[in-house]
């Protein structure tokens, strides 16, 4: 019987470690974005879009947003390359690039 409740035991505290890292997690791109929005520093990504849609013209597609980091960013499809436009919470664009 007491080897039952200590195998029990060990059982409960490997439980209990493996789950604590999950814990202390940084927060991810999504949460920090709309903690952003919620705190009156970011636009909701909607408008964003359409902030930056526009600046690429009618022949672009647009391929749907990413977060990086505090950006967002834009991607299109534009004469068979990519291109990534970075937009800060303002709507501010911060770097446009192209796949070469």
């Amino acid at each position: 019987m007491k080897l039952l409740r200590t195998i029990f035991l060990a059982a409960a505290v490997a439980g209990g470690l493996t789950s604590a890292p999950a814990l202390a997690d940084p927060p991810r791109d999504a949460d920090r974005a709309f903690r952003s929005r919620e705190q009156g520093r970011s636009m909701p990504l909607p408008q964003l879009e359409r902030r930056v849609m526009p600046m690429m013209g009618s022949g672009a597609d647009y391929l749907g947003p990413e977060m990086n980091g505090d950006t967002y960013r834009f991607k299109f499809m534009q004469n068979g390359r990519v291109i990534w436009v970075d937009v800060d919470g303002q709507g501010r664009v911060v770097r446009r690039s192209r796949d070469h």
